[in-house]
């Protein structure tokens, strides 16, 4: 069989590469070449090379840059802006890894492959007859099983995760004794693939900032002025610059750009016990044989673990979730991601509705 390994130039990937090499397997090596048009936006770009370089030298492999600057505008970038223009709350990292690190990979090297390996935290299950479900790292923390809860079979069946059953800081353990060069790098929290960027600044790049009304959605008051809608989601409780809080932004009117908060969360919609997902997309197949109602884990942030719900299949399709628990900023547009109630498969996810 042929390996491709996409590498970072993190320690996830790094150590992913000695495993495979430990297994006695000789992966091609891949760098991604992303930036928004035109200029290297990744400030570590360089560093992110060499890194990936010196992993390649050490295991003697093959590495390649592969240039998929152009395909991240024309897909996640344009799925980004058009998401935030409407006023929804997007996913870019999802996204980058259906449609880039699995999609046009694909099409430019990865279809020459049989598999194609990654550092990510996530594992994938075969049953005995042969099905194939995506699953959750142990990590609770880690677990990125969410950000490729949009992925398909097709590529389920080539995904190869040599990390995806350890813990991070095992991981960290692991690399620091075998001494890999980016042992002791610290983990991007930027968008996929863009380094350390920062969301809202990648944002500004993209929209730059329009000036409009912050409204107090109790008293119609107005308290100040904000720089874009696209800056702000719901829920959110930071950034406002506002004294006098905590405020929470209740709803947004994308017409006129305003933005109106409340303290009193509890009284718009901040916390929901239900809301639907639209268009539910399941990676490999239903793990609920389409029974109409069922347990189920919900995950609407990537930085919290899922929590208990019940799901209810809808006339037209959709799904309504029902938490046991209020969940803070339930923001259209999201992806809400399901687990079986074991929580032993990433189901799919939809995008919120409220």
């Amino acid at each position: 069989m042929n390996y491709a390994l996409l590498m970072s130039g993190g320690v996830d990937s790094a150590l992913a590469c000695h495993f495979m090499v430990e297994a006695g397997l000789r992966p091609d090596l891949f760098y991604i070449k992303i930036g928004m048009q035109g200029e290297d936006t990744t400030c570590t770009a360089e560093e992110d090379l060499e890194l990936c370089q010196l992993t390649a030298r050490r295991y003697a492999l093959q590495l390649h840059t592969v240039d998929l600057q152009q395909a991240y505008h024309d897909s996640v970038t344009a799925y980004l802006v058009d998401r935030v223009r409407r006023g929804l709350t997007p996913n870019p990292d999802i996204m980058c890894n259906r449609l880039i690190k699995f999609g046009a990979f694909h099409q430019a090297a990865g279809h020459a492959y049989d598999r194609i390996a990654t550092g990510h935290y996530a594992q994938v299950l075969r049953e005995p007859d042969g099905q194939l479900w995506l699953a959750p790292s142990p990590d609770p923390v880690k677990d990125q099983s969410d950000f490729l809860s949009q992925t398909y079979d097709w590529q389920v069946r080539k995904m190869l995760f040599p990390i995806g059953h350890l813990h991070k800081a095992e991981v960290r353990r692991q690399a620091d004794l075998l001494q890999l060069p980016a042992a002791h790098r610290r983990d991007s929290q930027g968008l996929c693939f863009l380094g350390r960027i920062h969301y809202t600044d990648y944002l500004r790049t993209l929209l730059g900032e329009q000036r409009g009304n912050i409204i107090h959605a109790d008293t119609g008051e107005w308290l100040g002025y904000h720089r874009g809608h696209w800056f702000h989601t719901i829920g959110q409780r930071k950034g406002l610059r506002l004294g006098g809080g905590p405020w929470f932004v209740t709803h947004k009117d994308v017409a006129t750009n305003t933005l109106y908060v409340s303290r009193t969360a509890d009284a718009h919609g901040v916390y929901r016990w239900q809301f639907r997902l639209t268009a539910f997309h399941f990676v490999t197949t239903d793990p609920w044989h389409g029974a109409a109602e069922c347990p189920v884990l919900c995950k609407i942030r990537h930085t919290e673990p899922p929590c208990p719900c019940h799901m209810q299949r809808l006339p037209g399709g959709d799904l309504l979730i029902t938490s046991t628990t209020p969940l803070q900023g339930v923001a259209p547009g999201q992806f809400g991601v399901l687990y079986t109630a074991d929580h032993r498969i990433c189901a799919g996810s939809g995008e919120i509705r409220v």
